[in-house]
């Protein structure tokens, strides 16, 4: 093993479905030998074997306790559901591993605040994948916000569509639809699409909020059964940007047949809008267009094609390999790159806020 490669261990990993298997395993190969995923421990011994033997990896271990004091991993990755993120992060930092957590970081505010005080204290590289941040689109729009391509922004307005969160789920899923577990359409798509909105155009001033629940209960697809629902599946956010520029969102559950994810910057010398086929910023392709000046219809303001070349197809797992890049960079040269548990907890705060207001 190459002196400078990183050696990861999985908590929740599946060679055949799930996200850490579909996103984070192609990032992490994507970047050469800059990391090499060594271990994992599942739920029960017999599934992180099972995993292991089909992965080829080294190390299986029955809990994730073992794994994070195993002096064969640097870096603890955890992509399990989100009750668990408190539990399992706290074992990883304890060890005094690094850690990159799934967003959200903690079961709301206070579990991502603990998590945060204790990695500060441990002294370790700690990063929420909050992978919207790093993706090409999101970059390219940035520059052209600092760039003063539309000038001064006088407003920026949101509509996304949650694809789950409606009147029906996989059974695998129904989770997401209970409030208590953390996993909300606010937690999730919204709060991963808000992060790129904070990078592009700054902080969030004051905000009002509205939820709404327009349906009470979900229907299984596999079996039928009708289950109670208590997350809400139509979110409305105003107010401005500590810029001043009115802000506005709307994210409803479900998808709809138009589009499902609309985002304008309008200012005073242009305008841009951002578009994709489902609300969640973080996994699925961006499309940048834009015009200013004299200029009537938008045209294409996306990323040079050289810059998408030997980064994977699949847009979420090309911006996780964008946050594992800089989360090297932080580990080996004490940097903070990567989106810290600290940037979690202020983002957590801005969720709280605007679930404080919605009462």
């Amino acid at each position: 093993m190459a002196a400078q490669t990183i050696r990861v261990g999985f908590i929740g990993l599946n060679p055949d479905s799930h996200w850490a298997a579909t996103a984070h395993i192609p990032a992490l190969q994507s970047l050469g030998d800059k990391f090499k995923v060594v271990a994992v421990a599942n739920s029960t011994i017999e599934s992180a074997h099972r995993t292991a033997e089909a992965m080829n990896l080294p190390h299986a271990y029955g809990s994730a306790e073992e794994l994070a004091n195993s002096p064969e991993v640097d870096l603890v990755v955890v992509t399990v559901k989100v009750p668990h993120h408190l539990q399992l992060v706290t074992a990883a930092l304890e060890a005094g591993k690094h850690v990159y957590c799934e967003w959200p970081l903690g079961n709301g505010l206070a579990e991502a605040r603990q998590l945060a005080e204790l990695a500060k204290s441990k002294g370790v590289v700690a990063v929420c994948g909050t992978q919207a941040r790093s993706a090409l689109e999101v970059l390219k729009l940035k520059q052209l916000i600092d760039e003063g391509y539309v000038g001064t922004v006088l407003s920026t307005s949101l509509i996304g569509s949650g694809g789950n969160w409606a009147n029906e789920s996989p059974e695998d899923l129904y989770y997401l639809f209970d409030k208590k577990n953390g996993a909300t359409m606010e937690a999730i798509p919204m709060a991963h699409t808000l992060a790129a909105v904070k990078d592009v155009l700054g902080d969030f001033g004051e905000l009002s909020s509205k939820t709404l629940s327009r349906f009470d209960s979900v229907k299984i697809s596999e079996t039928g059964e009708t289950l109670p629902k208590t997350a809400a599946d139509q979110v409305m956010i105003h107010g401005a940007m500590a810029s001043g520029a009115a802000f506005s969102l709307h994210y409803r559950g479900g998808v709809c047949r138009g589009t499902n994810l609309l985002w304008e910057i309008n200012g005073t010398e242009g305008d841009i809008q951002v578009t994709a086929g489902l609300g969640h910023a973080q996994l699925t392709q961006l499309t940048v267009k834009g015009a200013r000046g004299d200029e009537t219809e938008l045209k294409p303001l996306m990323p040079e094609a050289s810059e998408y070349e030997g980064k994977p197809e699949f847009a979420g797992a090309r911006n996780i390999a964008g946050i594992y890049a800089r989360l090297y960079d932080d580990i080996r040269n004490g940097t903070q790159t990567a989106p810290s548990f600290d940037d979690a907890v202020a983002l957590h705060d801005v969720l709280d806020a605007i679930e404080r207001f919605a009462g």
